[in-house]
C-alpha cells in the first residue's frame, strides 16, 4: 500500500505496479465497514468495480484507468470537470475514485456498484458527517451482513429452513480456516459418490448409509457456494464444478441405487434411465425459456404480473417454489426414501414428483409466452439456437430450406419430428429399419426446425423437443432391445450427452457463447446421435454388440466433450462466476 499525493501521481506510481496485479484507489478519508471495501475491491468476477471512495481495476482495466487518471489531472488543471456533467457521478460519490469511475464506464469499462444495504462506505467533508460515518459504522455489525449475505436471496423451502440456518457457519469457519470453495465442492463430490457406492451395496444399512451422506453432500454442495460469497473467491474452475458436479452426483446416486437394486434382484435401470431423462428434460425447459427472454424487448405478461402479485403473499411463494422439487426437496425426499424403502419406490417418487413439477412449469412458461408481447433480440434467437445442438445433418437441410417461407412453426416441426422418432422407437418392431426411416424423417424435420432464426414467442421450445426425442429414443431402443447392459450402457451415453447439453448452457450464461461448431460437428448433433443409435439398433438387432456399441459411443463422447470442456473452464477466456441461477 502506497500513497499518492494526487492523481497525476497515483498514475505513475500504477506504471510500477506489474500489468497483471489487480490495483485500487482509496480516499484517505475513506470511513466505512470493512466488508464493504471487500465488495467493492475484492470480487473477481467484474474488470472494475466502486464503493462510495474506493475504486479498483483488474489488469485489463488498468489502461483505461491510467488514461482516467491523466485526464483527471489534465481537466483539473484546466479547471474542467473530468467527465461531461450530464454524464457525471452521482452527489454523493464526488471524490476521486468515483469520478474515475465514471471516466473508465466512459471508455467502455463495465464497472460494479455492488449493493450495500446498510454497510457503511463514505468519505466525509466535515466533522459532522464524519461523526454520522462513524456512528454507522459502530450501529451495524458487519460480519452479520457478510454471513447473512452468504445465504442465497431466492433458494427453495428445504434448503432456506433446514440448511442454509448453520451452513453458513460452516461455510465461515472453511473460509477461517484457509479453505477455498473448489474443495469444499469436491469434498460434496466425494460425499455423494460414497453415498452411490453405499446405494450400490443393496443392503439395508448400505440405503440407511447413502440416505444420510446424500444429505450431507448436500450441506457442502450448499456450503461451497455460501463460502464463495462470504469470502468473494468466485473463479473460473468452481464456476465449472459448480455446475457440473450436481448433476454428476444426482445421475451417480441414480447408478448407485440401480446397481443396488439390481443386486437384490430388482432390476429398474430403465426407471433411472427414465428419471435422469425427465430431470434433464425439464431443466432444458427452465434454460431455454430463460435464454429465449433473458433480454426481450417490451416484455409484458398478465402471467408475469399474476405471480408477482403472489410474490407478496408470503406462503404462495414457498409453495410454487416446493412444487417445483428442487434440488433440496428432491435430494431430502430421495435420501428419506433410500433409507426407509426401496429403490424402486425411490424412482416412482421421483418420477411422479419430477412429472408433476415438469407440467407445473411447462404450463406456466406456455401461458407466458403465449400472453406477452415481446421482441426477441439477435442474442436470444442465438442462444437457442446453440442450445438446439443442431449437428451437420440438420443444417444441411437447413441451408436447403432457409429460402422459401415454411408452412410449419420451427416448435410444430420439433414436435412432429419428436413424434415420429418416438413413436417409431416404442412402436414399430424393434430393429426395423422403419425406424431408420423414422429417424431420417426426424433428421429432416429438425433441419426444418432450425432452418429460419428462432425468434417467435413458442420457438424457446425447440430445444427441449431435440432433447426428448434423442434421450427417450436411446432410453426405449435400449430397453426394448433385451440385450444384456444394454439400459446401463444406454444411462452412460445420456450422461454423457446431457454434460455436453449442461455445458453449453453454463457457457452461454457465463456470456462466453456456446462450445466451438467443431464440438458439435464431432459428436454429430442430436439428430445424428438419435440416427446412429437407430442404426446401431437395426444392424446389431437382439445381438450382444448393442450393448458395446453404445458403450463406444458413450466413451467417444464422453471423451471429446470432457476434454474440451476442461480446455474451455481453466482457460483465461471462461467466465469467473458462481452459479446463483435458477433452483435446479
Amino acid at each position: 500500500m502506497v500513497s499518492a499525493a494526487d492523481a497525476h501521481d497515483a498514475a505513475a506510481l500504477l506504471t510500477d505496479v506489474p500489468a497483471d496485479h489487480r490495483v485500487a484507489l482509496v480516499d484517505p478519508r475513506f470511513v466505512g465497514h470493512l466488508h464493504a471495501l471487500r465488495l467493492g475491491l475484492t470480487d473477481p468476477r467484474f474488470p472494475a468495480a466502486t464503493v462510495p471512495g474506493a475504486l479498483t481495476a483488474q489488469p485489463q482495466a488498468r489502461p483505461a484507468l491510467v488514461r482516467a487518471l491523466e485526464r483527471s489531472t489534465a481537466a483539473v488543471g484546466a479547471g474542467a470537470p473530468v467527465v461531461d456533467p450530464g454524464t457525471g457521478p452521482a452527489p454523493g460519490d464526488r471524490t476521486l475514485p468515483g469520478r474515475i469511475a465514471v471516466a473508465l464506464e466512459a471508455e467502455g469499462v463495465a464497472v460494479q456498484r455492488p449493493a450495500l444495504g446498510s454497510l457503511v462506505a463514505a468519505v466525509p467533508t466535515d466533522p459532522e458527517q464524519q461523526a454520522a460515518a462513524v456512528a454507522g459504522v459502530s450501529a451495524v455489525d458487519d460480519e452479520a451482513v457478510r454471513l447473512r449475505n452468504a445465504v442465497k436471496s431466492r433458494d427453495g423451502f428445504f434448503t432456506t429452513f433446514c440448511i442454509s440456518p448453520y451452513s453458513r457457519y460452516i461455510a465461515r469457519w472453511c473460509a477461517r480456516r484457509g479453505l477455498t470453495p473448489n474443495q469444499v465442492t469436491t469434498a460434496s463430490l466425494i460425499t455423494a459418490l460414497i453415498a452411490a457406492g453405499s446405494a450400490a451395496t443393496g443392503t439395508r444399512g448400505g440405503y440407511v448409509a447413502a440416505g444420510i451422506l446424500l444429505l450431507v453432500s448436500f450441506v457442502l454442495d450448499c456450503t461451497d457456494g455460501q463460502l464463495a460469497r462470504y469470502s468473494l473467491q468466485y473463479s473460473t474452475m468452481g464456476a465449472w464444478l459448480d455446475a457440473t458436479f450436481d448433476r454428476a452426483k444426482e445421475y451417480a446416486y441414480y447408478a448407485g441405487l440401480a446397481i443396488g437394486a439390481a443386486r437384490g434382484g430388482d432390476d429398474v435401470w430403465v426407471l433411472a434411465l427414465g428419471a435422469m431423462v425427465l430431470q434433464a428434460c425439464r431443466h432444458v425447459v427452465d434454460f431455454s425459456f430463460n435464454e429465449a427472454n433473458h433480454d426481450s424487448v417490451a416484455n409484458t405478461s398478465p402471467t408475469a404480473a399474476l405471480s408477482d402479485a403472489l410474490d407478496n403473499v408470503g406462503w404462495t411463494v414457498w409453495v410454487r417454489r416446493i412444487i417445483v422439487l428442487p434440488i433440496g426437496e428432491r435430494w431430502a425426499m430421495i435420501a428419506v426414501l433410500t433409507a426407509l424403502t426401496t429403490p424402486r419406490t425411490v424412482f416412482y417418487a421421483l418420477l411422479i414428483g419430477c412429472a408433476l413439477a415438469a407440467s407445473y412449469t411447462l404450463v406456466g412458461r406456455l401461458l407466458r409466452s403465449v400472453t406477452r408481447k415481446a421482441r426477441r433480440t439477435e442474442r436470444a434467437a442465438r442462444a437457442l439456437a446453440d442450445l438446439a445442438d443442431s449437428g451437420p445433418l440438420a443444417q444441411a437441410v437447413a441451408s436447403l430450406v432457409h429460402g422459401p417461407k415454411r408452412a410449419l412453426t420451427a416448435p410444430a416441426a420439433a414436435l412432429i419430428g419428436t413424434l415420429v422418432m418416438v413413436g417409431g422407437a416404442l412402436f414399430l418392431p424393434y430393429g426395423s429399419w422403419l425406424t431408420v426411416v423414422a429417424a431420417a424423417v426426424y433428421v429432416v424435420l429438425s433441419g426444418f426446425a432450425v432452418a429460419r432464426p428462432l425468434r417467435r414467442a413458442l420457438d424457446w421450445l425447440v430445444p427441449p423437443f431435440f432433447r426428448a426425442a434423442e434421450y427417450v429414443t436411446i432410453l426405449v431402443l435400449a430397453a426394448r432391445s433385451d440385450v444384456p447392459h444394454a439400459v446401463p450402457a444406454a444411462f452412460g451415453l445420456v450422461s454423457a450427452v446431457a454434460y455436453h447439453h449442461y455445458d453449453t448452457v453454463y457457457r452461454i450464461r457465463g456470456g462466453t457463447g456456446a462450445p466451438p461448431q467443431w464440438l458439435v460437428r464431432t459428436i454429430g448433433g442430436h439428430e445424428g446421435r438419435t440416427a446412429l443409435v437407430a442404426v446401431l439398433a437395426a444392424v446389431l438387432t437382439h445381438t450382444s454388440g448393442f450393448t458395446p456399441a453404445l458403450t463406444a459411443l458413450a466413451v467417444a463422447v464422453a471423451l471429446v466433450v470432457l476434454v474440451e470442456s476442461i480446455r474451455f473452464w481453466v482457460s483465461s477466456s471462461a467466465p469467473a462466476v458462481h452459479d446463483e441461477g435458477e433452483l435446479a
